[in-house]
């Protein structure tokens, strides 16, 4: 029962990665026009996304753990 929640938690950290990534990505917008760059970043999804990237973090080591863990 262990293994099946850390392979879950395996998972869900496997998507919050990638959700946290592509957040984190999308926070930041440049627009080039006659050789100057103007560049617009929202600090509040850039946040959310490193927080997303946390969260994956720790259910990683968390799954890991539980998956790793041998029956006594």
């Amino acid at each position: 029962m262990k293994s099946a929640i850390g392979i879950i938690l395996i998972v869900v950290a496997l998507v919050l990665g990638y959700l946290g990534v592509t957040q984190i990505q999308e926070s930041t917008s440049a627009l080039k026009v006659l050789g100057i760059e103007l560049k617009a970043e929202d600090k509040g999804s850039k946040e959310a996304g490193f927080i997303q990237l946390g969260l994956g973090v720790v259910a990683l080591v968390g799954g890991i753990y539980l998956v790793g863990k041998r029956k006594k």
